[in-house]
């Protein structure tokens, strides 16, 4: 990819509608996916004009599955697909071989927080599907809900794609999802890296990963330390399995393929969709309602309900001495994870550790801000539900206790 400036226009948080359009069944589903050509594996070169050579510079390289000139020709596109996210804070433009930024001028002492993850194997489903334009959404969200949990406000976001053949229509679809991801992030599209490596990733299947570095006052960072008991959880809705425990839900989708008991582009029982549109929706990106809480509120803790489900994170953010008590029946589950857990013969408890079953974010907040909370997330477009509360914990307590209905009796 190549660097780029940001932006200063408002985060949009809804879902775009061309991130959020239905998978439908196309006359060419059962043709493989297009033919790939390659891009440069360092996406920040220059462009050569096009049409300068009439065969490839380095031909003996191109017929090892490389062509330079082509990609090299792409870095006018990416530049393109960058161009909505500017911020006045980037200092470089695209071809350099770094991007630069610098803190916003508003902090006094600023705090930097780094983070990076990927789609995961989400991006097998998005191949089999044939759609790639969610999962730089996916990528997006991923890491800058990991940065803003600390508080921080994202600032720059780098991505990494690999291919074995790089085509331009699937890189464009990828690097447009990042580009919509960046902007609800209100992050830069700094710059990237596209490698193209042939013979390692089959056609049409991906790598996608992404690096964000976001900035908070230091006197605002937010760690856990102020939790106490008689704080309550807010929990934020989820717009499905986000990208995590998807090596499960393929595991489940290709026994009932193969069985012949199941189609991507059908719409199961009990579902408003088709499969694959449910499979493929992207990872929600709290940035904005959660920045806005935290300007407004006070807010004691924030986790990112990822990889490992609840088990696998509430307790990270728990100072001693205190356990979590969680009512999962307080809140409303998408319907993908009834089906789930019925299809794939999936216990509560283990769907509890795999998957954010809903709640994608939760905040940690005093019981007496709940109503005001609650309002404001919904003004903000988001579903809140009071879920559970802090408790005082002894020595033989687990860090997380789940009691559904408790808050009903």
């Amino acid at each position: 990819m190549a660097s780029a400036d940001s932006c200063g226009s408002p985060i949009d948080r809804g879902e775009a509608f061309a991130y959020h359009s239905p998978v439908t069944r196309t006359p060419d589903e059962n043709k493989p996916p297009a033919s790939q050509s390659p891009r440069p594996s360092d996406g920040h070169g220059t462009t050569e004009g096009a049409g300068a050579n009439p065969g490839p510079s380095a031909p003996a390289y191109a017929a090892a599955g490389v062509d330079l000139d082509h990609d090299e020709a792409f870095i006018d596109d990416v530049k393109e697909i960058a161009k909505g996210t500017f911020r006045p804070e980037v200092l470089s433009s695209i071809g350099g071989f770094a991007g630069m930024f610098k803190a916003p001028e508003r902090y006094r002492e600023p705090i930097f927080v780094a983070a990076t993850d990927g789609v995961g194997t989400k991006l097998k489903l998005a191949a089999q599907i044939g759609r790639y334009d969610t999962i730089g959404i996916d990528c997006v969200a991923m890491v800058v809900n990991d940065l803003v949990v600390q508080g921080a406000e994202p600032i720059i976001f780098l991505d990494y794609i690999a291919m074995g053949e790089l085509s331009k229509e699937v890189a464009s679809d990828a690097l447009r999802g990042i580009a919509e991801g960046c902007r609800r992030a209100g992050a830069a599209l700094l710059g990237g890296e596209t490698a193209t490596m042939p013979g390692v990733y089959p056609k049409g299947e991906l790598e996608i990963v992404g690096f964000s570095v976001g900035v908070v006052e230091r006197e605002s960072v937010i760690d856990g330390s102020t939790i106490s008991e008689g704080d309550i959880l807010i929990g934020l809705a989820s717009s499905g399995f986000h990208s995590n425990g998807y090596s499960l839900v393929r595991s489940v989708v290709d026994s009932g393929i193969q069985a012949g008991t199941l189609d991507l582009f059908d719409q199961p029982d009990g579902l408003r969709t088709s499969l694959a549109s449910a499979l493929i929706a992207p990872t929600r990106i709290y940035v904005k309602p959660i920045l806005n809480l935290i300007r407004d509120f006070e807010v004691h803790g924030l986790i990112h309900v990822t990889g490992g489900g609840f088990d696998g994170n509430i307790p990270r953010i728990l100072p001693s001495g205190v356990r979590v008590r969680l009512d999962t029946a307080s809140w409303p589950r998408p319907d993908v994870y009834d089906w789930i857990s019925r299809v794939g013969k999936i216990t509560e408890s283990e769907m509890l550790r795999v998957f954010n079953c809903g709640i994608g974010m939760i905040a940690i907040i005093p019981p007496e801000l709940e109503d005001d909370v609650l309002q404001r997330l919904q003004g903000l477009g988001e579903r809140g539900y009071k879920i559970g509360v802090i408790e005082r914990k002894t020595e033989s307590d687990d860090p997380l206790l789940i009691d559904p209905g408790f808050l009903d009796s």
